[in-house]
């Protein structure tokens, strides 16, 4: 799977670029805040149709303009098959309504037919600070990746966070209207039988993902430590109804759900210590990093394709021997890359294939 080309028209601070990309290591260099980041931003969105960064589609629009457009051409193998086939993506957002998106100039009607076409894994600086930071980047690392490779978690997660909502909605107007205390039962019985889909299938993930993670954290630790993840839900699923019942005086008191699968946690284990509290850098970084190179393992063995890699100045903050295993471990899939200067590469005698020069908002192609 390739990302073979990108346009975009008032996307951020780019007002007309069109850019083509090899099915390799592709370089984006140049100074902070020259809009390398924003590139890749607009392929995430190709692929997800949400901001790696939470952006809202009107913070994404050029200044002064209503609108802007991304057009993405994807090349990926057709199912059981060595045929490729061309995908083009085309998103518009505008500023006081939802975006609108065609593939193959055919609009969709829900941001979820995207999903599966465009298969991405996402790797910045924040990503390293994963396993130190609170439950909900680890719980956002969950659903970023299973929502891409699976339709039905897809569903079942938007299902729950929406009857989630709508029950803190009630728990909330109660306080006004305890009367409506009678209809709390019904959004109780939607929550729990979403909820536990979504438990089972995290469980499950987990469970895939710690056998890679294991033999990758032992290969980068130089075979001196070994890396174990475990799922830590807030609530078994057998017992989810009987929890959220009993916490019902508790929630009222709260106006909002305090037991159910939005948290969740993962736990990070090196032998007995749990490096999330008692880890040191060096291990949570490491941790970190094979985490996401775990990610695209799982991503080849579920699709039977590869990803595309973006790695948004991510090897600035590590040392030369993360820096190796990470290069070397992606020599099989295109990677689009941003960074501030070539040295790395050039010291290393990195395969580069392309290489891009940002500077304002201008994209310049150099000889790699």
């Amino acid at each position: 799977m390739i990302i073979k080309s990108i346009e975009l028209k008032n996307f951020r601070n780019y007002e007309d670029l069109t850019i083509s990309f090899d099915q390799g290591t592709n370089i984006l260099y140049g100074n902070n805040a020259q809009g390398k980041t924003n590139i890749l931003e607009a392929a995430y969105l190709s692929g997800t149709s949400k901001s790696h960064k939470g952006s809202k589609d009107k913070e994404m629009i050029r200044f002064h303009e209503q609108e802007a457009h991304i057009r993405t051409v994807v090349e990926k193998k057709q199912p059981g098959t060595n045929i490729s086939k061309e995908y083009q993506i085309d998103m518009h957002l505008k500023q006081n309504r939802s975006k609108g998106i065609a593939i193959n100039q055919i609009p969709i009607k829900k941001a979820s037919e995207l999903f599966g076409i465009l298969n991405m894994v996402f790797f910045s600086p924040e990503d390293l600070n994963i396993i130190k930071n609170g439950p909900a980047e680890r719980r956002r690392f969950l659903d970023s990746e299973l929502c891409q490779l699976d339709k039905i978690y897809l569903s079942d997660l938007t299902n729950y966070n929406k009857i989630l909502n709508q029950r803190n909605k009630l728990l909330k107007d109660m306080v006004y209207r305890p009367d409506l205390g009678d209809t709390l039962s019904v959004w109780d019985t939607q929550l729990v039988e979403t909820g536990k889909k979504i438990i089972k299938r995290r469980k499950q993930f987990i469970e895939e993902l710690n056998e890679i993670v294991y033999r990758i954290h032992y290969k980068i630790s130089g075979e001196k430590e070994e890396l174990f993840l475990k799922y830590e839900p807030n609530i078994d699923d057998i017992f989810f109804e009987d929890e959220l019942s009993r916490a019902k005086n508790k929630d009222v008191k709260l106006c909002m759900t305090s037991v159910g699968p939005h948290r969740d946690d993962m736990l990070f284990s090196i032998g007995e210590i749990d490096i999330r509290k008692f880890g040191s850098q060096g291990q949570q970084r490491t941790s970190a990093l094979s985490l996401k190179l775990s990610e695209i393992e799982l991503v080849k063995r579920t699709i039977h394709d590869t990803p595309v890699l973006l790695l948004d100045d991510v090897l600035s903050e590590l040392d030369s021997n993360r820096q190796n295993y990470l290069l070397n471990s992606i020599s099989d899939i295109q990677t689009l890359i941003t960074c501030t200067g070539l040295d790395e590469f050039i010291k290393n005698r990195f395969q580069i294939n392309k290489v891009f020069q940002v500077v304002e908002g201008h994209v310049t192609e150099r000889l790699g």
